[in-house]
C-alpha cells in the first residue's frame, strides 16, 4: 500500500497572477515580514502592529534560514498570518520587507528595513577566516560583514535606537550611515510605561509581602550566565532564605529553541521544586524586569534594560564576554559588581543595593535610546515613507504597559508550558 502526499499549494491567493478573480480585497502595498528567529519575530511585532487598520496594506510572513530557526514555525502559526515558504518569498516582488536579522536579505525582492532585536548593538561579531583563529569584528548589526553584500549596502533603512550608534556605525561601516535612521526602542518604552504597575507583575510571579525578587537572566551561548556555569542558579535558589527571597529565571528564547521546551523544563525541574520560578518564553518578559528587586545577569540585553528600573545588577557569566567596548553594555559591565563564588549570595545582594550609584545606572539607561517614548510614532512614519503612502490619521495614545508575565508550570506537563 502506498500513500501519496500531495504537494502543498504555495501560490496563495494574494500573490497569484489571477488575484483579481480570487481575492476578496486587493491591497495597494505588500509587506514581507522576514522572521529569522523567535526573538526577531517578537521584535518585528512592535513594528507591524503600527500598520493595523490600514486596508491598503497586505502583510505576509516568511521564515528565513537561520541556525536558531527552531520554534519560528510555531511562532508564525500562532500569529495566524499568511506564511510563504522562503523559496517562494524570495521569488516574489514586495513593496517593503521588514527584518530584525541579516541572513540572506540580499535574496529578498524588496527594499528592506532592518531593526535591532535587542537593546542596541552590544555584542561583537566573531570573524573566523579559514585556517586561522577567530578575530573580533564590529558590533553585531553595525558591521560591514552584516550590512554589505558585493560592495553594496543591503538594507534600505537601518533602524537605530540612539544617536550615538550613528558614530559607531560610521566607524564599523561608513557606507551604511546614509541608510541609518534613529527611531527608538520599543522595549525601553514598554518598560517605562510598566513601572507604575510593578505591584501587579510581582503578584503574578507570586512575590508577596516584603519578599524580594531576584531575577537571574541569561542570554544564549557558552559565555552566558547558564553557559558559563549552572551553579549560579543553584546558589541563588539554595542559599537565599525562602521566606525573604523569591528567585526567577528569565532565559533567552535561543536557549529554549536550541534545546527544546521539554529539555529546558527538565533541566530546571529540581530547582523548580526548590522554589525557582522559570519564566515562560511564550509571554511578555518586560514585566518581569520591572518586578525585580535584584538582577543577576550577563552581557545579554535584559541586564541592560534592568539598568532603567532601579534594581542593582550583579554580573555573572564570562567576565570578558565579546562586547563592543564603546557600547552601553560595556559601560554597565565596567561598574556592576560580579557575583563571587567565595562570598555568601545574600551578602552580595545587600552590598550591591548599598553601593548602587543611581547616576551610573541612569547614564547607562540613557544610552539605550535617545528617543524615549517615541518609537511607535517614529517607526510608523518611517514605514509609511518607505511604502510611499500617506499615513492614516490615528489618535495619539500612550505606550501600553507590558502584559502579565507567566511562569512555566510543572504540575501538569500535558497542559502546556505556562500558566
Amino acid at each position: 500500500m502506498s500513500l501519496t502526499v500531495p504537494e502543498p499549494h504555495t501560490r496563495h491567493v494574494p500573490v497569484r497572477l489571477d488575484v483579481q478573480r480570487w481575492a476578496t480585497h486587493r491591497s495597494r502595498r505588500r509587506v514581507l515580514v522576514v522572521v529569522h528567529t523567535v526573538v526577531t519575530g517578537q521584535r518585528l511585532l512592535d513594528a507591524i502592529r503600527l500598520l493595523e487598520g490600514d486596508i491598503r496594506v497586505q502583510t505576509f510572513f516568511t521564515q528565513a534560514p537561520d541556525v536558531f530557526s527552531n520554534g519560528v514555525d510555531a511562532f508564525l502559526e500562532g500569529l495566524g498570518g499568511l506564511v510563504l515558504p522562503w523559496s517562494q518569498a524570495v521569488q516574489t516582488q514586495f513593496d517593503l520587507a521588514l527584518a530584525a536579522g541579516h541572513g540572506n536579505l540580499h535574496d529578498v525582492q524588496a527594499p528592506v528595513v532592518v531593526l535591532p532585536h535587542g537593546a542596541g548593538h552590544n555584542k561583537v561579531v566573531s570573524v573566523a577566516p579559514e585556517s586561522r583563529p577567530a578575530v573580533l569584528g564590529g558590533a553585531h548589526g553595525l558591521s560591514r560583514q552584516r550590512l554589505m553584500r558585493d560592495g553594496a549596502v543591503v538594507p534600505e533603512a537601518i533602524v537605530l535606537a540612539h544617536h550615538e550608534e550613528l558614530t559607531r556605525l560610521g566607524r564599523d561601516c561608513p557606507e551604511a550611515v546614509p541608510a541609518a535612521e534613529v527611531v527608538g526602542d520599543p522595549c525601553f518604552d514598554r518598560i517605562a510605561a510598566s513601572l507604575p504597575f510593578r505591584a501587579l507583575y510581582r503578584e503574578a510571579l507570586g512575590v508577596k509581602g516584603r519578599r524580594r525578587l531576584v531575577l537571574a537572566c541569561s542570554t544564549w551561548g557558552p559565555d552566558s550566565l547558564l553557559g558559563h556555569g549552572w551553579s549560579t542558579l543553584e546558589r541563588l535558589v539554595t542559599d537565599l532564605p525562602k521566606e525573604e527571597y523569591r528567585v526567577a529565571a528569565l532565559l533567552h528564547p535561543h536557549v529554549w529553541n536550541a534545546h527544546g521546551d521539554w529539555q529546558v523544563r527538565a533541566w530546571h525541574a529540581e530547582l523548580a521544586r526548590a522554589g525557582l520560578v522559570l519564566v515562560s518564553p511564550h509571554a511578555d518578559w518586560t514585566g518581569v524586569v520591572v518586578a525585580a528587586d535584584h538582577i543577576v545577569g550577563d552581557h545579554g540585553s535584559v541586564s541592560l534594560y534592568g539598568a532603567m528600573t532601579g534594581a542593582p545588577v550583579l554580573m555573572a557569566g564570562r567576565a570578558d564576554a565579546p562586547v563592543d567596548p564603546g557600547s552601553p553594555m560595556a559601560e554597565l559591565m565596567s561598574f556592576a559588581p560580579r557575583l563571587r563564588d567565595d562570598r555568601p549570595v545574600r551578602q552580595q545582594l545587600n552590598r550591591s543595593s548599598v553601593l548602587r550609584r543611581a547616576h551610573r545606572y541612569e547614564r547607562v539607561a540613557a544610552r539605550i535610546t535617545s528617543e524615549p517614548g517615541r518609537f511607535a510614532r517614529r517607526m510608523r512614519a518611517l514605514l509609511y515613507r518607505k511604502l510611499r503612502l500617506r499615513a492614516p490619521a490615528v489618535r495619539q495614545s500612550a505606550v501600553e504597559p507590558a502584559s502579565l508575565p507567566r511562569a512555566v508550570r510543572y504540575d501538569d506537563p500535558g497542559a502546556g508550558v505556562s500558566r
